[in-house]
């Protein structure tokens, strides 16, 4: 088997295992389980926890004592057991505990797998800026099969889906082992332990743009837990009105179309980039947020289905445009020296303290519109949709970008006007958006 094939079934199971439960979990939850909208939140609010300092104890520990590509499946063995034991679970403290100590396996294995691919790539001469975004991609792949296999067996409500995570982790992490060495280099110099924890990169945050940067990067992060953690739990609530819709019936396979869209706007980046700069790009990512939650709030899985698929197209925009964006506003504002550390911060703030805040918060926003057991999903979505939209506009003030041409100023006001508007008439868009 050639390297890259190794490294595409590589990344295939390491997303496969994510894919599997990250986005129904939230259904079986609620419905399975009976847990609160909080709990939900806190459940999710894990990885977060675990993005705070795991990647980089452990990247530490690979860089120092244990070569990557058996920490790696270290992690995913410990990771499966974990997986296992939560599928068993049904009070909320074990459950919790069960998950938490699985992010803190699975979160730092992120990191890992690129290091353990660039350093097979470079050990090979391969070009890695040319060759790793087409195995990369698979990663993607492996999301959207785990999420189709979950959904086509009606796994979404069942302890199956955690069963399923548990075995894919388990033959990875066996599989790890069979993969390139990652060799140990003994450093002669002293470094610190402030460097080598990264915490030197938080020395950027004494240029006045870098600190707005990675403030509203933590802000925006408290999204990217909403819909994982609430998404199907949204479409699962709709079971007594339309039982034989599509988004009832296939919930999973419904929202893996926001994954289908990332790899689309992948492709887009670079354009937008050359075109209007990196503060417009990451604008768009805001108001694509903006309209990803008020899409939902306006829709259902009967008239108003079509507001759920464009709420899945537009995720790959405010996915993509955010993170790829803002690893590459990272890459460029940063030297040699720092790098690394700005992008583990970048990490840090987005996945970890951004995570923990979105699915506490959001959890309590849950509860707070529900009455009777019965959620108000419309103005649960649009609370999360102006909450985006007051970020977006706060950012473009505080932020300073290039200087922008009138054709690019033009460009950056428009998203604002338009969704203004959207905002101002979603009251009386929401007739059949109430569950």
């Amino acid at each position: 088997m050639s390297l890259k094939l190794r490294l595409t079934l590589l990344y295939f199971l390491q997303f496969f295992v994510w894919g599997s439960w990250l986005i129904s979990l939230g259904g079986y939850m609620s419905k399975t389980l009976g847990f609160s909208g909080f709990q939900i939140g806190s459940v999710y609010a894990t990885m977060g926890i675990s993005a705070l300092f795991m990647p980089a104890l452990l990247g530490v520990v690979a860089d120092k004592w244990v070569q990557s590509e058996r920490l790696f499946g270290i992690c995913h063995l410990f990771g499966a057991a974990f997986l296992l034991f939560a599928a068993f679970v049904t009070d909320i403290n074990t459950f919790y505990i069960a998950i938490l100590l699985h992010s803190l396996m699975y979160m730092p294995t992120i990191s890992l797998s690129n290091s353990v691919s660039f350093n097979a790539l470079e050990k090979e001469g391969f070009d890695v800026m040319t060759a790793f975004p087409k195995i990369r991609v698979w990663g993607t792949v492996g999301f959207v099969v785990a999420m189709w296999v979950v959904d086509l067996n009606a796994w979404t409500l069942s302890n199956i889906q955690l069963i399923i995570a548990a075995v894919a982790a388990l033959f990875l992490g066996v599989y790890s082992f069979t993969l390139p060495q990652c060799k140990i280099v003994k450093s002669e110099n002293t470094v610190s332990w402030v460097s080598m924890l990264g915490l030197d990169a938080f020395l950027l945050l004494k240029r006045r743009n870098m600190a707005v940067f990675f403030l509203f990067s933590m802000l925006l992060g408290a999204t990217l837990q909403v819909t994982n953690a609430f998404g199907e739990v949204f479409l699962h609530d709709f079971d007594t009105l339309f039982p034989d819709s599509f988004a009832v019936k296939y919930p999973g396979i419904l929202m893996s179309i926001s994954q289908i869209s990332e790899t689309l706007f992948i492709l887009t980046i670079p354009f937008f980039l050359r075109k209007f700069g990196i503060k417009i790009v990451m604008l768009l990512s805001m108001f694509a947020w903006v309209l990803r939650f008020g899409l939902f709030g306006i829709g259902n899985p009967d008239g108003g289905f079509i507001y759920l698929v464009l709420s899945m197209i537009v995720y790959g925009m405010a996915f993509d445009f955010f993170n790829i964006s803002g690893s590459l506003f990272v890459e460029t504002e940063t030297n040699e020296k720092c790098r690394a550390s700005a992008q583990g911060l970048f990490m840090l703030m987005t996945n970890g303290v951004g995570a923990i805040i979105g699915g506490q918060a959001s959890g309590w926003v849950v509860d707070f519109f529900t009455h009777d057991g019965v959620k108000n999903w419309s103005q649960i979505w649009f609370s999360f949709a102006a909450y985006v939209l007051v970020i977006g506009l706060v950012f473009t003030f505080l932020f300073s970008g290039q200087r922008q041409s009138q054709k690019a100023q033009s460009v950056l006001l428009a998203p604002f006007i338009a969704v203004a508007i959207f905002m101002l008439h979603l009251n009386g868009w929401v007739v059949n958006a109430h569950v």
